[in-house]
């Protein structure tokens, strides 16, 4: 259904801001949602330098610990921004959320420890973390029928785009300036961002708006019947697509250097990680809204399979890797998209916030594993040891998608992002 907004009748200070559009939602919640992504996937890119500053004194493990910590600040502004949402709002969390992460950028680029980095990643975390799951909502609630899909992916396209600002930039940025450069640029951007937020207006539907469940009663109603085996397989798949794509992420600039390619051959890989999931996912979402997200998430996950088993077994050549890099960018984003897409289509509209609050904190435990165990892989095993952990992930990732095509509900000639099953 295409929400139909009713317009606000107070005239208290601020009613003088813009209301947006559904579309100008959508594409607002793409833009914070950029920033997100290159707050997140900055990390990744900056590694190399990291660990060369001597002042730091970091090493692989540390490293994997400090990219890892940023999810876990997440898994509590995800939580939070969630509950908080129901409260005051879902657009004024994301702005606050906005606020937050642009904060702990600013101290990532003046931390002088591990420790403080850490503390600075943490606190981007939280941030993140409520900005995603308030975006993604935001955005799936002003989506037209039959457009679920395409919808959440446009949103989540400002992840692989933000990241791959990153990668681009800190090819030419980081050689000048080092690696604090990145950081402040985030902040910079993120505050432009944050200013648009406070100037405009969002009215979120009626039937989200009027709902008289409480945050409890939504959580719960996830579960009934067979809710829950459905909403299991959604969390699992969540954990294991996560782990994989954003320990590639933080890990694979690093890791393509250690097999004898520059320190720009390596950005670029970084760059084509990200820009894939970009191009790539526009694809994935249209196929989905025509074939079933759950489907379509199969052949995600299959790609994602194909491209490790490539670096871990193909020649060591620039083009040959780039083309298994681009299919792991494919597949991880966008099956994360289709795994939140096939989420919300099973549920009523007042729920969607909550169950995707449920399958981002699952993603965010990925998030930080994938990081974190992909640092031990790598100091002990390099690259070889690295690829073979996230084809590990990979595999589990795409043996649970193929359980939750089958366990998804019955849709019966509807779209996948109607609800057609009552679990909340």
């Amino acid at each position: 259904m295409n929400p139909t907004f009713t317009q606000e009748k107070s005239q208290r200070r601020g009613s003088l801001r813009p209301q947006l559009s559904n579309n100008a939602v959508i594409a607002l919640c793409m833009v914070v949602t950029l920033m997100e992504g290159y707050n997140l996937i900055v990390f990744g890119s900056v590694v190399p330098l990291l660990l060369q500053d001597q002042s730091l004194k970091l090493d692989e493990a540390t490293a994997g610990l400090v990219g890892g910590i940023v999810y876990a600040g997440a898994l509590i502004g995800v939580l939070g921004g969630t509950a908080l949402a129901d409260r005051i709002g879902r657009p004024r969390v994301m702005a606050l959320a906005a606020a937050i992460f642009a904060l702990g950028s600013a101290c990532a680029a003046l931390a002088p420890t591990p420790e403080f980095l850490g503390g600075a990643r943490l606190l981007t975390g939280v941030g993140v973390g409520a900005a995603l799951t308030t975006a993604m909502t935001l955005a799936r609630n002003h989506a037209a029928e039959g457009r679920g899909s395409l919808v959440i992916t446009i949103a989540m396209a400002g992840v692989p785009m933000g990241g791959t600002i990153a990668a681009l930039v800190g090819i030419f940025l980081m050689p000048l300036w080092g690696w604090r450069s990145m950081f402040w640029l985030g902040t910079a951007m993120t505050a432009v961002i944050l200013a648009v937020l406070l100037s405009c207006r969002i009215t979120e539907p009626a039937e989200v708006r009027e709902t008289k469940l409480t945050p409890v009663q939504k959580f719960a109603g996830l579960f009934a019947g067979r809710g829950y085996i459905f909403v299991g397989l959604v969390a699992l798949a969540a954990i294991t697509n996560m782990t994989t794509w954003l320990g590639l992420n933080v890990w694979l600039a690093e890791s393509m250097k250690s097999l004898g390619f520059s320190l720009t051959e390596a950005l670029v890989f970084a760059f084509a990680l990200t820009g894939a999931a970009v191009v790539g996912s526009w694809f994935t979402a249209n196929a989905a809204d025509k074939y079933g997200s759950a489907k379509v998430g199969i052949v995600c996950t299959v790609l994602t399979v194909a491209g490790l088993l490539g670096l871990l077994f193909g020649p060591v050549s620039l083009v040959f890797s780039l083309a298994c890099v681009a299919l792991m960018g494919i597949g991880g984003h966008s099956a994360q998209n289709l795994i939140n897409a096939t989420a919300t289509g099973a549920v009523a509209a007042h729920s969607r916030g909550t169950i995707l609050g449920l399958t981002n904190t699952m993603a965010f435990i990925g998030s930080f594993l994938g990081p974190f165990v992909g640092g031990l892989a790598f100091a002990s095993d390099g690259a070889s040891g690295l690829f073979t952990l996230y084809a590990g992930s990979a595999v589990m990732c795409l043996l649970i998608s193929v359980g939750l095509f089958y366990a998804q509900p019955a849709l019966k000639g509807q779209s996948v992002s109607e609800p057609a099953m009552s679990m909340g």
